[in-house]
C-alpha cells in the first residue's frame, strides 16, 4: 500500500488528531484538549543547556498560560524515562511527551538537517505550534531561540 502523502499544516489548517506517550507512560490526544489552547514546543533534547532554559521559562509562566486558557505541552524525542529526569530536577509543571518513533516531529516537519561540530546530522529544530480551542492551527515559530520565547509565545495566546 503506497504512503499518503503528509499532512502540510499551515496557519488556519485544522490539525490532525494526535496521540503520544506522557512522562508516566500515558497517552496524551489533542482531542481530550478540545476547548483549549494547546501551546506544543518541540525542542532537541532533555538536560541540554537551551532546553532547560526553554523548559523553565514556560514552568515559571505556567500560571499565566493557564489563566488564558491554554495547556502547555513540550516534545522531543528522548525517552518517558529521561522526560521524568528532566521534569524532576527542573520541577516542570506541565506534560512532556516522548515522540520516539518521531511521528510528531513529522506531522510538524521539526526534523532538520543541522550541523554538529562539522557532522550533518538530523534533529529537532527547536519550533513552537499555538493551536486554538478549535483545533485550528493559530500560528507557529520556527528556528526558535530558547531565551524569551516562552514569554512571546504568552503574548501570542493572549491575544488570540
Amino acid at each position: 500500500m503506497p504512503k499518503s502523502a503528509p499532512v502540510k499544516l499551515e496557519t488556519g489548517s485544522k490539525v490532525p488528531d494526535f496521540s503520544a506517550t506522557t512522562t508516566d507512560g500515558g497517552v496524551w490526544r489533542l482531542r481530550d484538549a478540545k476547548g483549549s489552547k494547546v501551546v506544543l514546543f518541540f525542542y532537541p533534547k532533555d538536560m541540554t543547556s537551551g532546553c532547560t532554559v526553554e523548559a523553565q521559562q514556560f514552568r515559571d509562566l505556567q500560571a499565566a498560560f493557564r489563566k488564558a486558557g491554554a495547556i502547555v505541552v513540550g516534545v522531543s524525542r528522548d525517552s518517558c524515562a529521561s522526560h521524568r529526569k528532566f521534569r524532576e530536577k527542573e520541577n516542570l509543571n506541565y506534560e512532556l511527551l516522548a515522540d520516539t518513533d518521531e511521528s510528531l516531529c513529522r506531522l510538524f516537519d521539526v526534523i532538520k538537517e543541522k550541523n554538529m561540530y562539522g557532522k550533518k546530522v538530523f534533529g529537532i529544530e527547536r519550533s513552537t505550534f499555538l493551536i486554538d480551542a478549535d483545533g485550528l492551527l493559530a500560528q507557529e515559530w520556527r528556528k526558535v531561540k530558547a531565551e524569551g520565547h516562552a514569554a512571546q509565545v504568552l503574548t501570542a495566546v493572549q491575544a488570540l
